[in-house]
């Protein structure tokens, strides 16, 4: 019995010494890999995060919400997609798509142009270009979604006459109206006449900040974000979805502005 239990204590004993050890070179690690990259490349951006990866030797090296792998010496160092074979997913992605989720409480509404459809107890945000034709075909499918209030930012980044439109639509009496009239209709919003104070830098600025890199950009109260256009099915499967999993005091860090 004593040597059983000398045994079993000789094993956590060991266990633990490797863990502190195994904690020890990753620390150790962490620092080659900062010390080496900072004095090679002067020109990198301030690091914020290196974290080891599921994969032996590589590490992830964050800065801001760029992700980029290094080996444990900070000698390589490399970009693009880790891919979990097993699950055929990116892991990259999924780290990115946690590093920007966006908490929908924190969205600045008062930047948006805001329509619903009957009670509009359940919410959407989206950023959208007045140029774009998929944003087009998505504002189409939300007429067809009962029960909603959407929350529509204005990204104009297709170039052309896109941020004058933006400014059109946002100064004229009627937001919304004027909003829904262009994009369902083609109806073309009056010009704005004199100075209009707008919200589009703003938004831009957080579409930099959050990694929206097109329109449209669907954001649910959950923190899902869906690049692109989908249709009315997709959003009311996504609705419910999104309803059930949210639960007071969802609360989301910014990614860091380096």
């Amino acid at each position: 019995m004593s040597s059983f239990l000398f045994s079993r204590a000789a094993r956590t004993a060991a266990a633990l010494a490797l863990g502190a050890l195994l904690s020890h070179a990753a620390v150790a690690d962490e620092a080659a890999i900062r010390k080496n990259l900072v004095e090679r490349l002067p020109n990198l951006p301030p690091i914020d995060e290196v974290t080891k990866t599921p994969v032996p030797g590589v590490y992830e090296v964050r800065i801001g919400t760029e992700i980029v792998y290094s080996d444990e010496t900070g000698n390589y160092l490399f970009q693009g997609n880790l891919i979990d074979t097993k699950t055929r997913t990116s892991l990259t992605e999924a780290r990115i798509n946690k590093l920007t989720a966006i908490d929908f409480a924190q969205l600045p509404l008062k930047d948006a142009i805001v329509w619903k459809n009957g009670t509009g107890a359940r919410k959407i945000a989206v950023f959208a270009d007045p140029n774009c034709g998929y944003c087009k075909k998505f504002e189409q499918d939300l007429q067809k979604v009962k029960n909603i209030t959407v929350y529509t930012f204005l990204l104009p980044v297709l170039g052309g006459d896109s941020p004058q439109k933006s400014e059109n639509i946002w100064c004229s009496k009627d937001q919304a109206k004027t909003w829904l009239a262009w994009m369902l209709e083609g109806k073309v919003p009056p010009r704005v006449m004199g100075q209009c104070a707008t919200p589009i830098e703003r938004n831009l600025e957080f579409s930099r900040k959050y990694r929206i890199n097109g329109t449209p950009a669907i954001i649910f109260t959950d923190g899902t974000r869906i690049p692109g256009a989908i249709g009315a099915e997709q959003i009311e499967k996504q609705l419910i979805a999104s309803a059930a999993a949210t639960k007071p005091g969802l609360t989301t860090t910014p990614p860091s502005s380096n």
